[in-house]
């Protein structure tokens, strides 16, 4: 229990340190290049999904943050689960980054419409006198780690995209996308060492879980 909340404790001060951070000393698009032109500090909002995808208007949005408070609900009643019936160590790890990276990216959603002032006219005020952006679940997710890895062309022979430009990797993303992918990616890589004694219903649900958590 005690490494679990440690994990969990972490990912989202992390996570939620370096959010703030960003929106009270950056406007909207602004970017630092930490790394030449492959590492970039790049501030963006997405209404959506994890690595910055969109689902659809103020309807998809509301119902995308309640999904998501439920879901992270189920995750957090499997983790519990896990912890009592003394899991491996690996799968109580994995589980909790996953449960941290979503609370983290539920936390913009629900409270930082209400929180900042709007970040696309100049840098955010947090607890603004005027009020907030938006009202609770509307709140936008913040991104900022972009890595456009290795940009180039398409050679004309590739069917569909030949001749067109191509950039790797152009999402930009966040703490707690990262926490929700490498927790995914090792229930996937390790999961019959984290659960030598279960079938494989565990490795369905991670599938499930990365993309709609971001």
């Amino acid at each position: 229990m005690k490494k679990s909340l440690l994990i969990i404790f972490l990912v989202l001060l992390i996570d939620q340190s370096i959010k703030i951070w960003i929106k009270t000393h950056m406007f909207l698009g602004q970017e630092f290049h930490i790394v030449g032109d492959w590492f970039i500090i790049h501030f963006t909002e997405n209404n959506g999904m994890a690595f910055g995808l969109e689902f659809g208007g103020s309807f998809g949005k509301l119902f995308l943050s309640v999904f998501r408070i439920a879901l992270v609900s189920g995750i957090g009643w499997y983790l519990w689960r896990l912890i009592k019936s003394k899991a491996t160590l690996g799968a109580i790890a994995c589980f909790s980054l996953i449960f941290a990276g979503a609370v983290g990216n539920i936390i913009d959603s629900a409270f930082y419409g209400m929180f900042f002032s709007e970040s696309a006219i100049g840098v955010s005020t947090l607890f603004p006198s005027t009020g907030g952006y938006a009202g609770f679940l509307h709140g936008r997710v913040v991104d900022m780690l972009y890595f456009p890895l290795i940009s180039g062309q398409f050679p004309s022979w590739v069917p569909v995209w030949g001749g067109e430009s191509f950039l790797f990797f152009r999402p930009v993303f966040n703490i707690a996308d990262s926490s929700i992918s490498v927790g995914v990616m090792l229930l996937l890589f390790f999961q019959k060492r984290f659960f030598p004694h279960h079938g494989m219903n565990e490795q369905s649900a991670s599938e499930k879980i990365s993309e709609t958590l971001g």
